[in-house]
């Protein structure tokens, strides 16, 4: 008797976890290994953030809250919408979930009948085709090239509508490429979705707010608010305020959908922890410096790892608005040998060699649905990078 169910098979454990476990399993035998491979800010939680934790636990916090959140956490997430994107949404359409992911899961699972489509842009999130398949959805993926920008064009996601699309999935700035649409360049996709009024619309703008050199990332409702009706809006803690662990996602979507999505909520996780909680309404109301801080950081690494990047034999890395990845070509390096012997056939083999002859740990671009580049996460310090990066440069110098 086969033991797991037929959904399992149509989907893989995450890539980008299974590199960063071959790298820890390396660094356990004693290798010198550099970890570019993990989406994680290497900046701690913010101190007024933990210390609202603590305050919480102290005053016995720690009962189960509404499914969807406290009411408090709630409202904040609403005035964090209007004060960044100025979209209003009420409580009553707020969800807290356990981190973004959870979000998606929700959305997907709770809505996707067997063969509705879902339109993913490419280089995408490694969990977006697959959390789509394990809701019996269909990953319609439309790969949006490097020549501009890895930005999807709105004729692009035109042709990929069909009567089957229930969704249109955009990362704002993206992981893995960073790349990141202002509210002119979303304008043409907005058009593409208002002529067509089945689709509904998932925006994950978790990497909102670290972007770079003055460029501002908008959201669908904000650019569109006709598309109001029909789109989730996603954010949470994670990456703009170091609060990966902490697991707090949340989003804005019509009470219906928030309903359906509280209903599934219910019968699996039910409420986010309320420690969690009692941090997040810390980060979004209280002093929020520490972003502008962090963002400076994250700006000088990027233009560092670009520079090196660039100087590196076969490689071309293209200059993100946001997040903190680059997702650099190697398509000169591919149909050589590095200087170990490894024959470089595609991206898997050059981050794998890279990993077991240079110590570097990064993700190669097909488990971004996009074969021939790799992905590299600068949210790491600044020497580390510039080493790993000076390996990039050695280990390309000597493929033949």
């Amino acid at each position: 008797m086969h033991l797991t169910a037929e959904r399992l098979d149509r989907i893989s454990p995450s890539q980008t976890i299974a590199i960063s476990t071959k790298a820890r399993a390396l660094k356990a035998a004693g290798r010198d290994i550099i970890s570019l491979s993990a989406g994680e800010p290497d900046f701690d939680t913010p101190q007024n953030v933990k210390d609202a934790a603590i305050r919480a636990i102290q005053k016995g916090e720690t009962k189960y809250t509404d499914v969807s959140g406290t009411l408090a956490l709630r409202k904040a997430v609403a005035e964090k919408f209007k004060r960044d994107s100025g979209i209003d949404y009420k409580p009553e359409e707020i969800i807290i979930s356990t981190g973004g992911k959870q979000v998606i899961f929700n959305a997907m699972v709770a809505t996707l009948n067997a063969g509705d489509e879902v339109i993913i842009p490419s280089p995408c999130w490694v969990s977006y085709p697959d959390i789509v398949a394990l809701a019996d959805g269909k990953p319609v993926i439309v790969p949006c090239g490097q020549n501009n920008g890895f930005k999807l064009r709105a004729e692009d996601l035109e042709a990929a509508i069909t009567p089957r699309t229930k969704w249109f999935m955009i990362n704002n700035p993206c992981n893995p490429t960073g790349a990141a649409y202002s509210a002119e360049e979303l304008r043409p996709i907005c058009d593409v979705l208002l002529r067509h009024p089945d689709v509904w619309i998932f925006t994950d703008d978790i990497y909102e707010k670290l972007a770079y050199d003055g460029f501002r990332p908008a959201t669908i409702v904000e650019v569109e608010p006709k598309l109001r009706e029909r789109t989730i809006t996603m954010n949470g803690c994670s990456k703009a305020y170091a609060m990966t662990g902490w697991r707090i996602g949340f989003a804005g979507a019509p009470v219906a959908m928030t309903k359906a999505m509280d209903k599934l909520q219910s019968q699996s996780t039910s409420n986010t922890s309320s420690i969690g909680q009692a941090a997040a309404l810390e980060a979004l109301s209280g002093p929020q410096d520490f972003i502008g801080e962090m963002v400076a950081v994250y700006k000088a690494r990027r233009d560092l790892v670009v520079d090196m990047l660039n100087q590196a034999p076969g490689i071309n890395c293209h200059k993100p608005e946001g997040a903190f990845y680059v997702f650099p070509s190697v398509h000169g390096c591919i149909g050589k040998t590095s200087a170990g012997g490894a024959k470089i056939v595609d991206d898997e083999s050059f981050v794998i060699a890279l990993l077991e002859e240079q110590g570097v740990a990064a993700v190669h671009g097909s488990a971004f649905m996009y074969p021939g580049h790799f992905r590299i996460s600068y949210a790491t310090d600044t020497e580390s990078l510039r080493e790993a990066c000076t390996r990039i440069q050695r280990f390309c110098a000597g493929l033949r």
